[in-house]
């Protein structure tokens, strides 16, 4: 009798485990957020996307990992140390195409779309005393442009070769982040600063009520050389302090991006939780405010997920 109970026993695990191997399976499943520097908007919205994943998708664990934002976040989905990434266009297409000089040592094949999420806007801004009004006034003046190969120097490097410039017609150009170069132009040591962020980005907002500035403008002309993944946009006027006329300038949508090495059941949900709790993220920083359904898929520099797609088909968008 013993003996029976025990091999009914045994038999009883067996199917108990057999039974909780998927869902063993699932609890293992990991979702790594790559973000950008915690001052930044990534990082607030990774941070509330990493809080939905883990409350909504059954069965994960959630990390939100703070990085170098877009290049660093590319490479980290390649190479399989990360789920989903935030990430500029311009640094998305040439990933994709894999541009050596961008930062990326070749195609960063296993890249798939998520969604286009809201726009960054090119800003650039010097100082009133600097004499800077337009983009040919920065020939000969220094100006920072952003951590070296970093989304935002990816901007300034294709802004000026759109206008007919390069680094090497700047009096001097510095790689510091938005609040080192704020304080260099407030202490006298740099006349200007290029930023890629969302507006009323609180490193100009420090500026503009320190000193008075000149918010430059992008020309129509420089947008159309261009072209995608940039678009025209404006810096509505009141934007900043002493700002009192609106600015014409380029924009560059963002996107959240992951691989191959992600499930398409994961990309799925990753994408359906994403657009079903918009309130939560613009919660957590107002450039979420300007995610669309409507808008997620354009401008996608690379292929969509095939779980993202089966969301999109769902919702009628493809």
């Amino acid at each position: 009798m013993t003996r029976l109970i025990g091999r009914s026993a045994i038999a009883a695990l067996g199917l108990l485990s057999v039974s909780l191997a998927p869902m063993a399976a699932k609890a293992d499943e990991f979702i790594n957020v790559l973000t950008g520097g915690t001052s930044g908007v990534y990082y607030p919205l990774g941070a509330a996307l990493s809080k939905i994943y883990g409350e909504k998708i059954e069965g994960v664990r959630t990390q939100v990992q703070s990085t170098k934002a877009s290049v660093e976040n590319l490479n980290l989905l390649q190479q399989g140390k990360g789920e989903i990434g935030f990430a500029l266009g311009d640094s998305v297409k040439l990933a994709w195409e894999g541009d050596k000089d961008a930062g990326f040592t070749k195609k960063l094949d296993k890249l798939r779309g998520i969604a286009a999420i809201y726009p960054n806007y090119i800003q650039i801004v010097a100082s009133k005393e600097s004499g800077i009004t337009s983009l040919a006034d920065l020939k000969g003046k220094s100006i920072s442009v952003g951590a070296p190969k970093s989304g935002t120097e990816l901007n300034a490097r294709a802004i000026f070769a759109a206008s007919g410039m390069s680094y090497d017609d700047l009096g001097k150009t510095e790689y510091l982040p938005f609040a080192e170069s704020v304080e260099l132009i407030k202490n006298r040591q740099l006349d200007a600063t290029l930023q890629s962020a969302g507006l009323g980005v609180a490193s100009i907002k420090d500026l503009a009520t320190s000193l008075d500035i000149q918010v430059v403008s992008v020309p129509e002309d420089v947008v159309t050389k261009l072209g995608a993944p940039y678009i025209a946009a404006t810096i509505p006027a009141g934007t900043y302090k002493g700002q009192d006329q609106d600015v014409p300038t380029v924009a560059v949508v963002n996107f959240l991006v992951t691989s191959t090495n992600v499930s398409d059941d994961l990309a799925y949900q990753m994408t359906k939780q994403l657009f079903e709790n918009l309130p939560e993220m613009e919660a957590a920083h107002k450039a979420a405010a300007q995610i669309k359904l409507e808008n997620a898929l354009k401008g996608m520099p690379v292929p969509l997920h095939p779980g993202a797609e089966r969301y999109y088909k769902e919702k009628g968008l493809l």
